[in-house]
Protein backbone atom coordinates (compact mmCIF):
# COMPACT_ATOMS: atom_id res chain seq x y z
CA UNK A 1 0.00 0.00 0.00
CA UNK A 2 3.06 2.48 0.73
CA UNK A 3 4.34 1.55 -2.49
CA UNK A 4 1.20 2.42 -4.44
CA UNK A 5 0.62 5.70 -2.42
CA UNK A 6 3.90 6.67 -3.23
CA UNK A 7 2.82 6.40 -7.25
CA UNK A 8 -0.12 8.18 -6.92
CA UNK A 9 1.63 10.94 -4.74
CA UNK A 10 4.28 11.03 -7.57
CA UNK A 11 1.65 11.19 -10.27
CA UNK A 12 0.34 13.76 -8.99
CA UNK A 13 3.22 15.45 -8.58
CA UNK A 14 3.95 15.40 -12.17
CA UNK A 15 1.02 16.66 -13.63
CA UNK A 16 0.89 19.36 -10.96
CA UNK A 17 3.95 20.59 -12.78
CA UNK A 18 2.22 20.04 -16.11
CA UNK A 19 -0.36 22.43 -15.13
CA UNK A 20 2.47 24.66 -14.38
CA UNK A 21 3.67 24.98 -17.83
CA UNK A 22 0.31 25.21 -18.54
CA UNK A 23 -0.16 28.60 -16.57
CA UNK A 24 2.65 30.08 -18.00
CA UNK A 25 1.76 29.23 -21.33
CA UNK A 26 -1.59 31.56 -20.63
CA UNK A 27 0.23 34.60 -19.67
CA UNK A 28 0.66 34.91 -23.54
CA UNK A 29 -3.14 35.30 -24.83
CA UNK A 30 -1.86 37.77 -27.55
CA UNK A 31 0.12 35.07 -29.65
CA UNK A 32 -3.36 32.28 -28.89
CA UNK A 33 -5.50 34.83 -29.83
CA UNK A 34 -4.01 34.95 -33.13
CA UNK A 35 -5.00 31.62 -33.54
CA UNK A 36 -8.45 32.32 -34.66
CA UNK A 37 -11.82 32.97 -31.96
CA UNK A 38 -11.98 29.56 -30.59
CA UNK A 39 -8.75 29.04 -29.46
CA UNK A 40 -7.43 26.86 -26.60
CA UNK A 41 -6.55 28.29 -23.44
CA UNK A 42 -4.67 26.21 -20.97
CA UNK A 43 -6.77 25.85 -17.94
CA UNK A 44 -5.04 27.42 -14.67
CA UNK A 45 -5.21 24.49 -12.26
CA UNK A 46 -3.40 22.35 -9.67
CA UNK A 47 -4.15 18.43 -9.26
CA UNK A 48 -4.57 17.21 -5.49
CA UNK A 49 -4.77 13.91 -4.12
CA UNK A 50 -6.03 14.77 -0.41
CA UNK A 51 -6.39 12.26 2.19
CA UNK A 52 -10.30 10.81 1.75
CA UNK A 53 -10.23 12.46 -1.84
CA UNK A 54 -9.53 10.80 -4.92
CA UNK A 55 -7.06 13.14 -7.33
CA UNK A 56 -8.61 15.59 -8.64
CA UNK A 57 -8.29 18.81 -11.03
CA UNK A 58 -9.10 22.58 -10.16
CA UNK A 59 -10.29 24.29 -13.16
CA UNK A 60 -9.12 28.33 -12.26
CA UNK A 61 -10.68 31.26 -14.09
CA UNK A 62 -8.12 32.01 -17.04
CA UNK A 63 -6.97 35.21 -18.02
CA UNK A 64 -8.30 34.92 -21.90
CA UNK A 65 -7.17 38.71 -23.25
CA UNK A 66 -4.16 40.76 -21.98
CA UNK A 67 -6.39 42.78 -19.62
CA UNK A 68 -8.29 41.03 -18.29
CA UNK A 69 -8.15 40.19 -14.24
CA UNK A 70 -11.76 38.72 -14.08
CA UNK A 71 -14.94 38.08 -15.58
CA UNK A 72 -18.42 36.22 -15.73
CA UNK A 73 -19.51 33.02 -16.70
CA UNK A 74 -22.04 33.08 -19.24
CA UNK A 75 -22.99 29.80 -19.91
CA UNK A 76 -22.06 26.06 -18.50
CA UNK A 77 -21.98 23.55 -21.76
CA UNK A 78 -21.41 20.95 -19.68
CA UNK A 79 -22.98 20.10 -16.68
CA UNK A 80 -21.98 17.71 -13.18
CA UNK A 81 -21.05 14.28 -14.29
CA UNK A 82 -20.80 15.00 -18.08
CA UNK A 83 -17.88 13.84 -19.52
CA UNK A 84 -14.81 15.64 -21.05
CA UNK A 85 -12.95 14.96 -24.00
CA UNK A 86 -9.74 17.18 -25.09
CA UNK A 87 -11.03 20.00 -26.63
CA UNK A 88 -14.63 20.17 -25.09
CA UNK A 89 -15.94 23.45 -24.50
CA UNK A 90 -16.78 23.29 -20.95
CA UNK A 91 -18.38 26.73 -20.60
CA UNK A 92 -18.83 30.22 -22.03
CA UNK A 93 -16.43 33.22 -20.13
CA UNK A 94 -17.59 37.05 -20.79
CA UNK A 95 -14.62 38.82 -20.21
CA UNK A 96 -13.91 42.72 -20.59
CA UNK A 97 -13.51 42.52 -24.86
CA UNK A 98 -16.26 39.53 -25.41
CA UNK A 99 -17.80 36.14 -24.92
CA UNK A 100 -15.23 33.35 -25.55
CA UNK A 101 -15.51 29.73 -25.14
CA UNK A 102 -13.52 28.03 -22.98
CA UNK A 103 -11.84 24.54 -23.91
CA UNK A 104 -10.48 21.50 -22.16
CA UNK A 105 -7.22 20.39 -22.77
CA UNK A 106 -7.85 16.68 -20.09
CA UNK A 107 -9.95 14.41 -20.06
CA UNK A 108 -12.05 13.52 -17.08
CA UNK A 109 -15.65 14.07 -15.80
CA UNK A 110 -16.88 17.27 -14.44
CA UNK A 111 -17.42 16.53 -10.50
CA UNK A 112 -18.46 20.08 -9.21
CA UNK A 113 -19.23 23.54 -10.35
CA UNK A 114 -18.03 25.84 -7.88
CA UNK A 115 -19.33 29.30 -9.80
CA UNK A 116 -22.62 28.58 -11.07
CA UNK A 117 -23.90 29.89 -14.53
CA UNK A 118 -24.35 33.86 -14.10
CA UNK A 119 -21.20 34.56 -11.64
CA UNK A 120 -20.29 37.71 -11.97
CA UNK A 121 -16.66 39.54 -11.23
CA UNK A 122 -14.76 36.35 -11.20
CA UNK A 123 -10.93 36.71 -10.46
CA UNK A 124 -8.60 34.86 -12.49
CA UNK A 125 -7.30 32.05 -10.97
CA UNK A 126 -10.14 32.10 -8.90
CA UNK A 127 -11.53 28.36 -9.22
CA UNK A 128 -14.32 27.16 -10.97
CA UNK A 129 -14.57 23.61 -11.32
CA UNK A 130 -13.72 20.47 -10.27
CA UNK A 131 -12.87 17.74 -12.64
CA UNK A 132 -11.82 13.46 -11.47
CA UNK A 133 -10.65 11.10 -14.29
CA UNK A 134 -13.14 8.45 -13.04
CA UNK A 135 -16.59 8.58 -12.98
CA UNK A 136 -16.70 6.69 -9.83
CA UNK A 137 -14.68 9.18 -8.07
CA UNK A 138 -17.67 11.90 -8.80
CA UNK A 139 -19.24 9.85 -5.55
CA UNK A 140 -16.28 10.49 -3.52
CA UNK A 141 -16.34 14.03 -3.49
CA UNK A 142 -18.98 15.81 -1.06
CA UNK A 143 -21.01 18.46 -2.48
CA UNK A 144 -20.01 20.26 0.34
CA UNK A 145 -16.22 20.51 -0.18
CA UNK A 146 -14.74 23.68 -0.65
CA UNK A 147 -11.64 24.07 -2.61
CA UNK A 148 -9.11 26.91 -3.18
CA UNK A 149 -10.70 30.38 -3.17
CA UNK A 150 -13.38 28.87 -0.37
CA UNK A 151 -11.03 28.11 1.59
CA UNK A 152 -9.80 31.24 1.71
CA UNK A 153 -12.56 32.53 2.21
CA UNK A 154 -13.24 30.67 5.40
CA UNK A 155 -10.20 31.17 6.72
CA UNK A 156 -10.51 34.77 6.17
CA UNK A 157 -13.70 35.26 7.82
CA UNK A 158 -12.78 32.95 11.15
CA UNK A 159 -9.84 35.23 11.32
CA UNK A 160 -11.72 38.31 10.88
CA UNK A 161 -13.91 38.44 14.52
CA UNK A 162 -10.51 36.56 16.43
CA UNK A 163 -8.68 39.74 15.31
CA UNK A 164 -11.83 42.12 16.81
CA UNK A 165 -12.23 40.15 19.96
CA UNK A 166 -8.29 39.93 20.46
CA UNK A 167 -7.62 43.59 18.77
CA UNK A 168 -4.01 42.51 18.10
CA UNK A 169 -2.40 45.57 16.19
CA UNK A 170 0.97 43.40 15.29
CA UNK A 171 -1.12 41.38 12.86
CA UNK A 172 -1.69 44.48 10.29
CA UNK A 173 1.24 45.43 8.23
CA UNK A 174 2.18 49.11 8.59
CA UNK A 175 2.18 50.88 5.45
CA UNK A 176 5.40 52.62 4.61
CA UNK A 177 4.86 52.70 1.08
CA UNK A 178 1.56 53.19 -1.69
CA UNK A 179 1.24 52.30 -5.31
CA UNK A 180 0.27 54.66 -7.97
CA UNK A 181 -2.67 52.48 -8.78
CA UNK A 182 -3.51 52.12 -5.00
CA UNK A 183 -3.47 56.14 -3.99
CA UNK A 184 -6.13 56.54 -7.01
CA UNK A 185 -8.37 53.66 -5.77
CA UNK A 186 -7.76 54.82 -2.44
CA UNK A 187 -8.97 58.67 -3.38
CA UNK A 188 -11.68 57.40 -5.45
CA UNK A 189 -13.24 55.26 -2.44
CA UNK A 190 -12.13 57.26 0.38
CA UNK A 191 -10.42 54.72 2.25
CA UNK A 192 -8.45 55.14 5.52
CA UNK A 193 -4.92 54.17 4.91
CA UNK A 194 -4.73 53.09 8.55
CA UNK A 195 -7.15 50.26 7.85
CA UNK A 196 -5.74 48.40 5.02
CA UNK A 197 -2.66 46.01 5.15
CA UNK A 198 0.64 46.10 2.59
CA UNK A 199 1.53 42.92 1.14
CA UNK A 200 3.97 44.24 -1.15
CA UNK A 201 7.81 44.36 -0.47
CA UNK A 202 9.33 47.03 2.30
CA UNK A 203 5.67 47.71 3.55
CA UNK A 204 4.44 48.92 -0.22
CA UNK A 205 0.34 48.97 0.15
CA UNK A 206 -0.15 47.48 -3.56
CA UNK A 207 -3.71 47.59 -5.92
CA UNK A 208 -4.64 44.26 -5.16
CA UNK A 209 -4.36 44.82 -1.33
CA UNK A 210 -6.65 47.96 -1.83
CA UNK A 211 -8.99 45.86 -3.97
CA UNK A 212 -9.46 42.56 -1.44
CA UNK A 213 -10.19 45.26 1.47
CA UNK A 214 -12.93 46.67 -1.17
CA UNK A 215 -14.24 43.36 -1.48
CA UNK A 216 -13.72 42.40 2.44
CA UNK A 217 -16.23 45.55 2.76
CA UNK A 218 -13.77 47.66 4.71
CA UNK A 219 -14.63 50.71 3.02
CA UNK A 220 -18.42 50.10 4.10
CA UNK A 221 -17.18 49.97 7.68
CA UNK A 222 -14.34 52.72 7.60
CA UNK A 223 -17.13 54.85 6.35
CA UNK A 224 -19.14 54.36 8.92
CA UNK A 225 -16.95 55.08 11.76
CA UNK A 226 -16.21 58.36 10.00
CA UNK A 227 -19.37 59.74 9.89
CA UNK A 228 -20.92 58.25 13.60
CA UNK A 229 -18.99 60.65 15.38
CA UNK A 230 -20.00 63.82 12.83
CA UNK A 231 -23.29 63.04 14.25
CA UNK A 232 -23.87 65.01 17.29
CA UNK A 233 -25.62 62.80 19.95
CA UNK A 234 -28.03 65.47 21.50
CA UNK A 235 -29.75 65.18 18.10
CA UNK A 236 -33.27 64.62 18.45
CA UNK A 237 -34.73 61.58 17.39
CA UNK A 238 -37.99 63.77 15.55
CA UNK A 239 -34.95 65.30 13.61
CA UNK A 240 -33.09 62.01 12.41
CA UNK A 241 -36.72 60.39 11.22
CA UNK A 242 -37.33 63.65 9.37
CA UNK A 243 -34.43 63.43 7.03
CA UNK A 244 -33.99 59.66 7.16
CA UNK A 245 -37.63 60.22 5.06
CA UNK A 246 -36.77 61.79 2.45
CA UNK A 247 -33.53 59.67 1.95
CA UNK A 248 -35.55 56.85 1.54
CA UNK A 249 -38.08 58.59 -0.69
CA UNK A 250 -35.14 59.19 -3.41
CA UNK A 251 -33.78 55.75 -3.23
CA UNK A 252 -36.74 54.83 -4.75
CA UNK A 253 -36.89 57.27 -7.66
CA UNK A 254 -33.78 55.26 -9.41
CA UNK A 255 -32.82 52.37 -10.52
CA UNK A 256 -29.20 50.86 -10.28
CA UNK A 257 -28.55 48.96 -13.76
CA UNK A 258 -25.37 46.16 -13.59
CA UNK A 259 -22.98 47.03 -16.32
CA UNK A 260 -21.35 44.29 -18.45
CA UNK A 261 -17.84 43.36 -18.41
CA UNK A 262 -17.05 45.77 -21.79
CA UNK A 263 -19.48 48.31 -20.45
CA UNK A 264 -16.90 48.93 -17.98
CA UNK A 265 -13.97 48.59 -19.85
CA UNK A 266 -15.59 51.02 -22.05
CA UNK A 267 -16.18 53.73 -19.50
CA UNK A 268 -12.90 53.38 -18.01
CA UNK A 269 -11.15 53.71 -21.30
CA UNK A 270 -13.17 56.44 -22.66
CA UNK A 271 -12.20 58.30 -19.35
CA UNK A 272 -8.88 57.63 -19.78
CA UNK A 273 -8.69 59.20 -23.38
CA UNK A 274 -10.50 62.42 -23.00
CA UNK A 275 -8.10 62.92 -19.82
CA UNK A 276 -5.03 61.74 -21.14
CA UNK A 277 -5.06 62.94 -24.78
CA UNK A 278 -5.67 65.81 -25.93
CA UNK A 279 -8.40 66.03 -28.70
CA UNK A 280 -8.44 68.23 -32.06
CA UNK A 281 -11.70 68.43 -33.81
CA UNK A 282 -12.29 69.37 -37.50
CA UNK A 283 -15.48 69.36 -39.54
CA UNK A 284 -15.72 69.99 -43.31
CA UNK A 285 -19.14 69.14 -45.32
CA UNK A 286 -19.17 66.87 -48.43
CA UNK A 287 -20.90 66.33 -51.39
CA UNK A 288 -22.58 63.40 -51.10
CA UNK A 289 -24.30 63.06 -54.68
CA UNK A 290 -21.47 61.58 -56.72
CA UNK A 291 -21.26 58.82 -53.81
CA UNK A 292 -24.89 57.93 -54.07
CA UNK A 293 -24.87 57.73 -57.80
CA UNK A 294 -22.53 55.56 -57.66
CA UNK A 295 -23.91 53.71 -55.49
CA UNK A 296 -26.96 53.07 -57.46
CA UNK A 297 -24.68 52.71 -60.26
CA UNK A 298 -23.02 49.58 -58.76
CA UNK A 299 -26.86 48.22 -57.86
CA UNK A 300 -28.46 48.44 -60.74
CA UNK A 301 -25.72 47.76 -64.17
CA UNK A 302 -23.26 44.87 -62.06
CA UNK A 303 -25.94 43.59 -59.43
CA UNK A 304 -23.67 44.52 -56.20
CA UNK A 305 -25.43 45.97 -53.04
CA UNK A 306 -23.00 48.10 -50.87
CA UNK A 307 -23.98 50.92 -48.31
CA UNK A 308 -22.76 54.39 -47.88
CA UNK A 309 -20.58 53.09 -44.92
CA UNK A 310 -18.66 50.98 -47.04
CA UNK A 311 -17.79 53.25 -49.53
CA UNK A 312 -16.98 55.85 -46.91
CA UNK A 313 -14.53 52.91 -45.29
CA UNK A 314 -12.81 52.80 -48.58
CA UNK A 315 -12.64 56.87 -49.02
CA UNK A 316 -11.13 57.30 -45.74
CA UNK A 317 -8.65 54.25 -45.96
CA UNK A 318 -7.15 56.11 -49.45
CA UNK A 319 -6.86 59.06 -47.40
CA UNK A 320 -4.85 57.82 -44.53
CA UNK A 321 -3.15 56.16 -47.52
CA UNK A 322 -2.05 59.55 -48.94
CA UNK A 323 -1.29 60.86 -45.95
CA UNK A 324 0.42 58.69 -43.97
CA UNK A 325 1.25 60.86 -41.63
CA UNK A 326 -2.31 60.48 -40.22
CA UNK A 327 -2.28 57.10 -40.03
CA UNK A 328 0.05 57.17 -36.87
CA UNK A 329 -0.03 57.12 -33.24
CA UNK A 330 1.30 58.33 -29.97
CA UNK A 331 4.31 55.90 -28.46
CA UNK A 332 4.23 57.52 -24.78
CA UNK A 333 7.20 55.28 -23.76
CA UNK A 334 9.37 57.31 -26.74
CA UNK A 335 7.04 60.05 -26.84
CA UNK A 336 7.08 61.04 -30.29
CA UNK A 337 4.71 59.83 -33.47
CA UNK A 338 5.07 56.38 -35.11
CA UNK A 339 3.72 56.09 -38.66
CA UNK A 340 1.91 52.56 -38.60
CA UNK A 341 2.51 50.39 -41.83
CA UNK A 342 -1.07 49.00 -42.64
CA UNK A 343 -4.14 51.18 -42.69
CA UNK A 344 -7.06 48.86 -40.55
CA UNK A 345 -10.12 50.62 -39.66
CA UNK A 346 -12.06 49.96 -37.23
CA UNK A 347 -16.07 50.46 -37.63
CA UNK A 348 -17.68 51.09 -34.61
CA UNK A 349 -21.20 48.43 -33.99
CA UNK A 350 -23.46 48.89 -31.19
CA UNK A 351 -24.20 45.79 -29.32
CA UNK A 352 -26.50 45.08 -26.50
CA UNK A 353 -23.53 44.18 -24.06
CA UNK A 354 -21.74 47.66 -25.23
CA UNK A 355 -19.96 49.31 -28.00
CA UNK A 356 -17.44 47.19 -30.17
CA UNK A 357 -15.14 47.81 -32.64
CA UNK A 358 -13.94 45.18 -35.28
CA UNK A 359 -11.44 45.94 -37.77
CA UNK A 360 -11.36 45.74 -41.37
CA UNK A 361 -7.04 45.37 -41.71
CA UNK A 362 -5.72 46.73 -44.98
CA UNK A 363 -8.67 48.74 -45.75
CA UNK A 364 -7.07 50.67 -48.57
CA UNK A 365 -5.89 47.21 -50.43
CA UNK A 366 -9.56 45.72 -50.69
CA UNK A 367 -12.66 46.41 -53.08
CA UNK A 368 -15.55 48.30 -51.93
CA UNK A 369 -17.60 44.63 -52.26
CA UNK A 370 -15.17 43.01 -50.23
CA UNK A 371 -15.36 45.44 -47.53
CA UNK A 372 -19.04 45.13 -47.22
CA UNK A 373 -19.04 41.47 -47.12
CA UNK A 374 -16.26 41.59 -44.43
CA UNK A 375 -17.93 44.31 -42.52
CA UNK A 376 -21.34 42.20 -42.65
CA UNK A 377 -19.85 39.57 -41.00
CA UNK A 378 -17.67 41.56 -38.22
CA UNK A 379 -20.91 43.50 -37.40
CA UNK A 380 -23.11 40.12 -36.95
CA UNK A 381 -19.87 38.46 -34.66
CA UNK A 382 -19.65 41.62 -33.18
CA UNK A 383 -23.65 41.23 -32.04
CA UNK A 384 -23.58 37.78 -30.65
CA UNK A 385 -20.49 37.87 -28.66
CA UNK A 386 -17.81 35.31 -31.32
CA UNK A 387 -15.31 38.09 -32.56
CA UNK A 388 -11.95 36.79 -31.61
CA UNK A 389 -9.36 38.67 -30.29
CA UNK A 390 -7.30 39.21 -33.40
CA UNK A 391 -10.88 40.99 -35.00
CA UNK A 392 -10.62 43.64 -32.68
CA UNK A 393 -7.32 44.61 -31.20
CA UNK A 394 -5.96 46.89 -32.81
CA UNK A 395 -6.56 49.30 -35.63
CA UNK A 396 -4.92 52.46 -36.82
CA UNK A 397 -8.59 54.71 -37.24
CA UNK A 398 -12.23 54.58 -36.17
CA UNK A 399 -14.84 55.39 -37.99
CA UNK A 400 -17.83 55.78 -36.19
CA UNK A 401 -21.42 56.73 -38.25
CA UNK A 402 -24.72 57.93 -37.03
CA UNK A 403 -26.30 58.39 -39.99
CA UNK A 404 -29.17 55.90 -39.93
CA UNK A 405 -29.81 58.01 -37.02
CA UNK A 406 -31.75 61.91 -36.72
CA UNK A 407 -27.79 63.28 -36.03
CA UNK A 408 -26.54 66.01 -38.14
CA UNK A 409 -23.36 66.13 -36.76
CA UNK A 410 -21.51 65.13 -33.55
CA UNK A 411 -17.78 64.85 -32.00
CA UNK A 412 -16.24 61.41 -30.77
CA UNK A 413 -13.98 60.44 -28.59
CA UNK A 414 -10.40 58.82 -29.71
CA UNK A 415 -9.96 55.12 -29.21
CA UNK A 416 -6.28 54.67 -27.44
CA UNK A 417 -4.16 54.04 -28.81
CA UNK A 418 -5.49 55.20 -32.35
CA UNK A 419 -4.99 58.82 -33.22
CA UNK A 420 -8.17 59.65 -34.55
CA UNK A 421 -12.26 58.55 -35.09
CA UNK A 422 -14.25 60.48 -37.89
CA UNK A 423 -17.20 60.76 -36.78
CA UNK A 424 -20.49 60.88 -39.33
CA UNK A 425 -23.78 62.60 -39.73
CA UNK A 426 -26.73 61.94 -42.13
CA UNK A 427 -26.79 63.39 -45.17
CA UNK A 428 -29.36 66.61 -45.84
CA UNK A 429 -30.39 68.62 -48.61
CA UNK A 430 -29.63 72.07 -49.10
CA UNK A 431 -29.89 74.52 -51.46
CA UNK A 432 -26.43 76.16 -52.84
CA UNK A 433 -25.05 78.02 -55.67
CA UNK A 434 -23.47 75.49 -58.03
CA UNK A 435 -21.69 76.59 -61.64
CA UNK A 436 -23.35 74.98 -64.52
CA UNK A 437 -21.55 73.71 -67.40
CA UNK A 438 -21.46 76.68 -69.33
CA UNK A 439 -20.13 78.56 -66.57
CA UNK A 440 -23.64 80.34 -65.37
CA UNK A 441 -23.80 80.45 -61.44
CA UNK A 442 -27.67 78.92 -60.52
CA UNK A 443 -29.47 77.47 -56.81
CA UNK A 444 -29.48 73.63 -56.67
CA UNK A 445 -30.23 71.20 -54.39
CA UNK A 446 -27.48 69.12 -53.39
CA UNK A 447 -27.27 66.09 -50.75
CA UNK A 448 -24.39 67.51 -47.86
CA UNK A 449 -23.02 65.06 -45.06
CA UNK A 450 -21.22 66.35 -41.83
CA UNK A 451 -17.89 64.48 -40.96
CA UNK A 452 -16.11 65.65 -37.92
CA UNK A 453 -12.03 64.53 -36.82
CA UNK A 454 -11.41 64.11 -33.54
CA UNK A 455 -7.65 64.00 -33.60
CA UNK A 456 -4.55 63.40 -31.13
CA UNK A 457 -2.95 66.68 -31.46
CA UNK A 458 0.33 65.00 -30.40
CA UNK A 459 -0.16 63.80 -33.94
CA UNK A 460 -2.41 65.91 -35.74
CA UNK A 461 -1.49 69.47 -36.20
CA UNK A 462 -3.40 71.61 -38.56
CA UNK A 463 -1.50 71.11 -41.87
CA UNK A 464 -1.95 66.89 -41.06
CA UNK A 465 -5.79 67.65 -40.39
CA UNK A 466 -5.98 69.77 -43.52
CA UNK A 467 -3.93 67.57 -45.75
CA UNK A 468 -6.78 64.18 -44.68
CA UNK A 469 -9.84 66.55 -45.59
CA UNK A 470 -8.53 67.93 -48.85
CA UNK A 471 -7.73 64.10 -49.47
CA UNK A 472 -11.54 62.76 -48.17
CA UNK A 473 -13.11 65.50 -49.84
CA UNK A 474 -11.44 64.76 -53.57
CA UNK A 475 -12.54 61.13 -52.59
CA UNK A 476 -15.96 62.00 -52.02
CA UNK A 477 -15.97 64.72 -55.56
CA UNK A 478 -14.72 62.19 -57.64
CA UNK A 479 -15.57 58.47 -56.66
CA UNK A 480 -12.83 57.50 -59.29
CA UNK A 481 -10.23 58.03 -57.45
CA UNK A 482 -11.51 54.97 -55.37
CA UNK A 483 -10.83 52.40 -58.22
CA UNK A 484 -7.24 53.57 -58.56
Amino acid sequence: MANIRALLVGLSRARGSLAEVGRCASTRPSLLASLGAHYKIPMPAHWFSSAGLPPHLVVGMPALSPTMNQGNIAKWRKQEGDKIEVGDVICEIETDKATLEFESLEEGYLAKILAPEGSKDVQVGQPIAVTVEDLEDIKSIPADTSFGGEQKEEHSTESVPQNKVVNVPEQTSTVSRISPAAKLLIKEHGLDTSSLRATGPRGTLLKGDVLAALKSGVSSSSIKEKKAPAQPSSQPTRDSQAQASPVSQKADTYEDIPNSQIRKVIAKRLLESKQTTPHLYLSKDVVLDPLLAFRNELKEQHGIKVSVNDIIIKAVAIALRNVPEANAYWNNEKEETQKCDSVDISIAVATEKGLMTPIVRNADQKTISAISSEVKQLAEKARAGKLAPNEFQGGTFSISNLGMYPVDHFCAIINPPQSGILAVGRGNKVVEPVVDSDGTEKAAAVTKMSLTLSADHRVFDGQVGGKFFTELALNFSDIRRLLL
